[in-house]
């Protein structure tokens, strides 16, 4: 059984771009799920530190209104993987899933080791690529024309461990005929 996994789709991090083209990609792929009745989890990072666009409590900690509407199942957790000391394996358990797909933000971080987390599990891992990104920059990390997304992807990819799909690639195995 295949589940779907939303990562930090909140205020605080889609606020800070324009990531309307992902945030409708995740939300069709959110009604192909809906349409088999396949289980679509939220997970929402809650961080402790006062100057986090993700703390706790704070505005920029709740779920993206975009997609906020589809968030049934709601796993919080405070560190880049969505597994660590969360219910989440648990839930998966439950419910004999044993394909996860991952969307949302940051691909570097939380959507790279909830990938790496969930193959490590023993979980068949689908990346979908248009539906994650991130917000930080090459600036940011000191690596002057790092394309943080790609290289991502590229070493995911490379891995041969999990599945990375593109948009249209996902459309083709997964997908659904035109849901929205």
């Amino acid at each position: 059984m295949q589940a779907l996994l939303v990562i930090d789709v909140q205020r605080g991090l889609v606020d800070q771009g324009d990531f309307k083209k992902e945030l409708t990609v995740i939300e069709r792929i959110i009604h192909d799920f809906q349409i088999d009745e396949r289980p679509v989890f939220f997970i929402k990072h809650l961080d402790h530190e006062k100057e986090s666009p993700l703390f706790k409590g704070s505005t920029g900690s709740e779920l993206h209104p975009y997609l906020s509407k589809y968030a049934d199942r709601i796993i919080q957790k405070n560190t880049p993987s969505s597994f660590y000391q969360t219910e989440l394996a648990e839930e998966l358990q439950e419910q004999q899933i044993d394909h996860v797909f991952i969307t949302g933000f940051n691909t570097e971080f939380c959507c790279l080791f909830t990938s790496i987390a969930a193959f490590d599990r023993g979980y068949k891992v689908t990346y979908l690529e248009d539906a994650a990104t991130t917000v930080n920059t090459s600036d940011q990390y000191d690596m002057p024309g790092l394309h943080i997304k790609t290289f991502i992807e590229t070493v995911l990819h490379w891995s041969g461990s999990l599945e990375v799909l593109n948009d249209e690639e996902y459309r083709e195995i997964y997908g659904k005929e035109d849901v929205l």
